[in-house]
């Protein structure tokens, strides 16, 4: 019997860079146990270009990237989520809608580097710190935690850099 399939959603207020990375990040490096999502509560016209190159060195086609709002994932059409996780260092102080289901949510906050769109080292950072709260997320026996116990996980995965 296979495991399912879980959805994890990142979000951030831009989408232009940390929850596009992770997004990408996390599809790639669980090969398939877990699709990654991203939206943003006011999404930027663009991916950041320094973002983007990151995201191209998984084999993701650059062209098919775009920043999203988060009401694209309330419609009632929408994929339904296991993991919510916010990537903004501040959170900016926003209000979440409530999703269903009942996802697992965690703040896993990094510093922005679309504040510094030019500082390759910046973004290769923040790339590097999701990197690996991601793999510590993909070597989780999900199917054997509740929901709490997935919560707790994510949690815990948040002081790691």
């Amino acid at each position: 019997m296979s495991e399912r399939t879980y959805n994890a959603f990142f979000l951030c207020t831009g989408n232009s860079a940390r929850s596009q990375m992770a997004e990408a990040l996390i599809t790639a490096l669980s090969k398939g146990r877990i699709r990654g999502y991203s939206a943003g509560s006011h999404p930027s016209p663009a991916v950041q270009p320094l973002a983007a190159e990151l995201i191209a060195s998984l084999g993701i086609n650059p062209s098919s990237l775009r920043t999203k709002s988060w009401d694209e994932f309330a419609a009632p059409n929408a994929p339904v989520m296991d993991f919510i996780i916010t990537v903004c260092d501040d959170a900016a102080g926003e209000v979440c809608p409530v999703w269903p289901g009942h996802p697992a949510m965690a703040h896993w906050g990094v510093p922005d580097p679309a504040l510094t769109p030019d500082d390759r080292q910046a973004f290769k950072d923040v790339w590097l710190v999701l990197r690996r709260r991601i793999e510590l997320l993909c070597a989780l026996r999900l199917d054997r935690l509740d929901h709490l116990a997935r919560e707790q996980q994510l949690r815990l995965i948040a002081n790691e850099r």
